[in-house]
């Protein structure tokens, strides 16, 4: 039993000198990624809308899907006008109700006028007499006005398309009961796009925010992944919550199949005199354990420890590191002896 312990004893140790070999790293410098500023950013339409009602009413058609290709004044959604149209109708029948009794009032002014004249009678009367018949003149315009705005309800209950586009979401089916300002459907432009970008306040001053500024969007094809912006405009305030700053970079039309939603990464160019932003490591260095992205860091006195970092530009064999690491650190270059190394010790 004691023969045992003892070798058991010599292949552990033999075990832990194995680890113990220095591992190859690489020194943390500032690369590249100090002449630019990467952030992540998102596609978005410059003229999207959601459609809403102004009257309630009863859906009865929905005549286009998601995906949709729309044109200007096409017919988007049918509700159920019967009783606006029924309003419209009697606010009509009163208008001539109305018509009627001014008619009468005048009539019956141009009389008193006459008697008045003949002095049949008193200045009162007169008086009277003129009052009733402003009083139908306001009753009918009333009236009209009434009947005008019944009319213009009625035609709410076919929505149309604003423009021609592309239908983005609908939030609504046949038979739902549309209300006031609740969005039933929303509709695109995809010739007009825009990315919009956050950058933080501290970093405002220290980057050209212009049309320098390279747009990469790594979901698309390899021939569609970077465009150029043609206008760029700076938000004039920063967000309270983040202390960002909104950056709109106007793209192109024809700029590709885009899509409001999709993911983008914007690198703007650092003024004269800006420290670097990032570091370049070799990608092979990089962890990749379900959600988390890390690194092996070897601290002075050897030993690897893994720590997450946030990625950014990749460039052929090497990779940009926008957080979590510093300048002089070292970083292992194999992970996986890594990992052993760290468990064996």
């Amino acid at each position: 039993m004691a023969k045992n312990r003892r070798y058991l004893l010599i292949l552990a140790t033999s075990a832990n000198l194995s680890f113990a070999a220095p591992l190859a790293t690489v020194t943390v410098a500032a690369g590249s990624a100090g002449a630019r500023y990467q952030t992540d950013a998102t596609v978005a339409a410059v003229r999207q809308s959601s459609i809403a009602t102004q009257v309630p009413g009863q859906i009865l058609q929905l005549a286009v899907r998601a995906g949709d290709r729309i044109k200007q004044g096409q017919l988007l959604v049918r509700l159920d006008g019967r009783a606006a149209a029924q309003s419209a109708v009697a606010s009509q029948a009163m208008v001539g109700a109305a018509k009627a009794q001014l008619i009468v009032a005048e009539r019956d002014l141009q009389r008193q006028r006459q008697l008045f004249a003949d002095g049949y009678i008193s200045q009162a009367a007169m008086d009277r007499a003129e009052a009733q018949s402003r009083a139908a003149k306001a009753a009918a315009a009333s009236q009209s006005a009434q009947a005008g705005a019944s009319g213009a309800i009625s035609q709410y209950s076919r929505l149309s398309a604003p423009y021609a586009g592309l239908v983005a979401s609908v939030a609504a089916t046949a038979g739902d009961m549309a209300e006031p300002g609740r969005p039933l459907l929303t509709i695109y432009d995809p010739t007009a796009m825009k990315v919009i970008a956050s950058v933080p306040q501290s970093m405002v001053a220290h980057l050209r925010l212009d049309t320098s500024a390279q747009i990469e969007l790594p979901g698309m094809a390899a021939g569609q992944r970077r465009l150029s912006a043609r206008h760029v405009a700076v938000a004039p305030a920063a967000d309270p919550g983040s202390h960002t700053v909104e950056v709109r970079l106007d793209l192109a039309p024809g700029a590709g199949p885009l899509v409001p939603g999709t993911f983008a990464r914007v690198l703007f160019a650092a003024n004269g005199g800006v420290a670097a932003t990032g570091y370049r490591i070799p990608a092979s260095a990089v962890v990749l354990r379900s959600e988390l992205t890390g690194v092996y860091v070897v601290a002075p006195d050897g030993h690897p420890w893994l720590r997450q970092v946030r990625l950014g530009r990749t460039s052929g064999t090497d990779v940009d590191v926008q957080a979590g690491l510093f300048a002089g650190e070292r970083v292992a270059l194999n992970p996986l002896a890594a990992a052993q190394w760290s468990a064996g010790e």
